[in-house]
This record gives structure tokens, sequence and C-alpha cells, in this order.
């Protein structure tokens, strides 16, 4: 019989802990929330994800965002891509253009695991 290990997404890591100020984190959870704390740590993905969730009906295509950037397409594309990666965007193709959403539970989640946010 073999064993099978499960994998959290970051996102997915953070729902299932108690909030810091409960109890401590265990190393294993510190190790699979981070890569969720660092995504938002970036100011580019800080902004994309906000701009994101205050568009028209919650969600925006690349062409939407790339504006509002001194940046290339491909690297607005790149942060949506970690910030999907992690569990903070849902994303969708309609033709040639990728769409993004917010995952509202996603942020609930690190909210409550700051102890901020009730749900």
């Amino acid at each position: 019989m073999s064993k099978s290990v499960l994998e959290l997404t970051p996102v997915q890591a953070v729902a299932c802990c108690s909030p810091l100020a409960k109890e401590p984190l265990s190393a294993e959870g510190a190790e699979r929330i981070a890569p969720l704390l660092k995504a938002l740590a970036d100011p580019v993905r800080l902004r994309l994800l906000s701009l994101v969730a205050s568009h028209a009906d919650g969600e925006a295509c690349v062409c939407d965002l790339n504006d509002a950037f001194d940046l290339s397409q491909p690297t607005i594309s790149h942060h949506l891509k970690v910030l999907h990666e992690v569990g903070l965007l849902d994303r969708s193709k309609r033709g040639v253009w990728v769409y993004y959403r917010i995952r509202g539970e996603a942020l609930a989640d690190v909210g409550a695991l700051l102890g901020g946010v009730a749900r």
C-alpha cells in the first residue's frame, strides 16, 4: 500500500491554520504559508490584486491592467501568474486574453490567519 502525501497550496494551508494570535504556527505550516505572504509582499502584486478586486465585476483582463504600470505586458502576466499559483486569483481564458478574478475566500482566510477578519 503506497502512502500518498497531501500537498496543500499556500491558500489551502492558510485556511486550515488557526489565527496566529491563538496558537503558535508550526514550522511546516510556516513553510507552506510563506509563499502566499511573499507573493503579497511584492508592491506590484499587491497593486495588481487591488486593481483586479476593484475592477468592474471584480474581474480584469491583462489588457485592462497594463496602463497602471510602467512594466511590459509579459512582466504583468508573470506577476498575475504568481498570484494565481498561490491561490489568490482565479483565471479564465477568453480568446487570446486571460481574465483574472479575486478569490474572496482566500483573502478572508489570510485575514483570519492574521486575526483581523471574522468569518
